[in-house]
C-alpha cells in the first residue's frame, strides 16, 4: 500500500483513476490498484475508450462476435464500452458496499455529439444506465447549457450523474441547481434520495494551459508573475461556491430526506507544463469530501513523491479571487477563457468519438473478412483525456 496515496485518502480525498481498458480488467491491474494505491473509482471518456480499443487485442473475440451478429458501429461501441464499465463496477462492488455508495464508482459518458441535445442526452443516459445495470455506475453528462436540464431529468429518474466539462463558476452554479432540482423531482417521483449520487467535475490543468498562453502574449512582468495560478484559483472559488450552495435551506430540506451532497471532482489533474511539479493539481487541491481523478502517470508520481500538507482549499476564496482580478487587470478575459475551454473540450471529445467510430468500424470490417480485428487499428491514437 502506497503510504503517500493512503495519506491523501486519509485526508478525505477519494482517489479515482482516469483510465479504463479491458487489459486492466483482465490482467487484474485495476484490482491491484484498488488494493495497493487507494483507488476507489474510475472515470472514462471517449478518448480513453478510443485509446483502449485501438491498442487492445483483448477486444478481438467480442469484435468477431459483434461482426457475426451484424452489429453496426454504434451498437458495437455501446456493447464494448458498457461491458468494460460493467466489469469495472463489479471490481468496485466491495468498495461501493463498504462506503454505502459514496465511492466504488465507474463513469461512462453519453455520446459527445449529444452535448447540445437535451432530449438525446436524457434518452442516452437512461439507455446507458439500463445497459450497464449496476448501481455504482455514474452517467457522465457535459455541463453545457443544454446539458443542465438533462442532468436534472436524469437525477429525477434516480440515475446517478457525473457532470463533466465544468470550467465556469456561473455554469457550476447552474449545475448545482440542476442537481437540486433533480433531487426535488426524484423525491416527488418516489425515489429514495439516499441512493442517488453525483459528482461535479471541475477541470483544472486546461485552465492554466489557456491562461498561461494568453499571459505569454501579454508579455509584461506582471503577466508573467501570474502564470500557473489561474487553475488553482478557479478550483478554489468553485469549492467556495460548493460550500455556499450546500449550506442553503433548500439543500437542508433535501438532506433531511436522505440526499447526498454533489461532491466536487477535480479533473484534468495531469500537469501539462513540464516546468510545474507533476503533483501540483493533487497536492494543492486537498480538501475533505472531494474526488481527484488522475491519469495513471499522476497517480504514480504522487505515490512516489507527493506530499499531503493539510487542507489547501478551505478559506482560500479571497486570495483566489485576487488572482482572477489581477488576471483581468493585465488583460486576460476569464469569461472568454472558460468559453473557449468548453468549446475546445467538446471538440476534443467529438474528435475522439470519431476516432473510436473509425477504429471500431475497421475492426468490424476486418472481423468480417476473417482478419484479426486489431490488425488495421492505428496504434498511435493519442490518449489525452483531460
Amino acid at each position: 500500500m502506497s503510504d503517500r496515496l493512503k495519506a491523501l485518502a486519509d485526508a478525505g480525498v477519494s482517489i479515482w483513476l482516469d483510465d479504463l481498458s479491458r487489459e486492466r480488467l483482465k490482467t487484474g491491474n485495476l484490482a491491484e490498484l484498488v488494493a495497493s494505491s487507494s483507488v476507489v473509482g474510475v472515470t472514462t471518456n471517449p478518448t480513453i475508450f478510443a485509446s483502449a480499443l485501438a491498442k487492445g487485442e483483448q477486444y478481438d473475440d467480442q469484435m468477431r462476435e459483434l461482426a457475426a451478429s451484424g452489429s453496426d458501429v454504434g451498437d458495437a461501441i455501446k456493447a464494448l464500452t458498457t461491458d468494460d464499465v460493467r466489469h469495472a463496477c463489479d471490481v468496485f462492488a466491495d468498495t461501493y458496499a463498504a462506503s454505502d455508495g459514496y465511492d466504488g464508482r465507474v463513469s461512462i459518458e453519453v455520446e459527445p455529439g449529444l452535448a447540445r441535445d437535451t432530449e438525446g442526452t436524457v434518452s442516452e443516459a437512461a439507455d446507458l444506465f439500463k445497459i450497464v445495470d449496476r448501481p455504482n455506475v455514474l452517467i457522465k453528462i457535459p455541463a453545457t447549457v443544454e446539458g443542465l436540464p438533462a442532468i436534472a431529468r436524469s437525477i429525477a429518474e434516480g440515475i446517478s450523474v457525473n457532470v463533466t466539462l465544468i470550467f465556469a463558476l456561473e455554469r457550476y452554479r447552474g449545475v448545482i441547481d440542476a442537481y437540486l432540482t433533480g433531487l426535488e423531482q426524484a423525491a416527488a417521483n418516489g425515489h429514495d434520495l439516499s441512493k442517488i449520487h453525483s459528482v461535479a467535475s471541475f477541470f483544472v490543468s486546461r485552465v492554466d494551459s489557456e491562461v498561461d498562453k494568453r499571459l505569454d502574449t501579454v508579455g509584461t512582468d506582471e503577466a508573467q508573475a501570474l502564470k500557473s495560478q489561474a487553475a488553482l484559483a478557479n478550483a478554489r472559488l468553485a469549492y467556495a461556491l460548493y460550500e455556499e450552495e450546500f449550506s442553503s435551506e433548500r439543500w437542508a430540506a433535501l438532506e433531511a430526506q436522505g440526499a447526498n451532497r454533489q461532491r466536487p471532482l477535480w479533473a484534468s489533474t495531469g500537469v501539462k507544463d513540464p516546468d510545474l511539479p507533476d503533483t501540483l493539481y493533487v497536492a494543492e487541491l486537498v480538501v475533505a469530501g472531494t474526488v481527484n481523478t488522475m491519469p495513471e502517470k499522476t497517480l504514480q508520481a504522487f505515490a512516489d513523491h507527493g506530499e499531503v500538507q493539510g487542507d489547501k482549499v478551505s478559506g482560500t476564496a479571497e486570495e483566489a479571487q485576487q488572482v482572477i482580478d489581477r488576471l483581468a487587470a493585465v488583460g486576460v478575459d476569464f469569461d472568454d477563457v472558460v468559453e473557449v475551454l468548453e468549446r475546445e473540450g467538446l471538440e476534443k471529445f467529438d474528435k475522439s468519438w470519431d476516432e473510436l467510430v473509425e477504429t471500431v468500424q475497421t475492426a468490424l470490417d476486418d472481423a468480417e473478412k476473417g482478419k484479426s480485428p486489431g490488425e488495421s487499428a492505428d496504434p498511435d491514437v493519442t490518449h489525452d483525456s483531460q
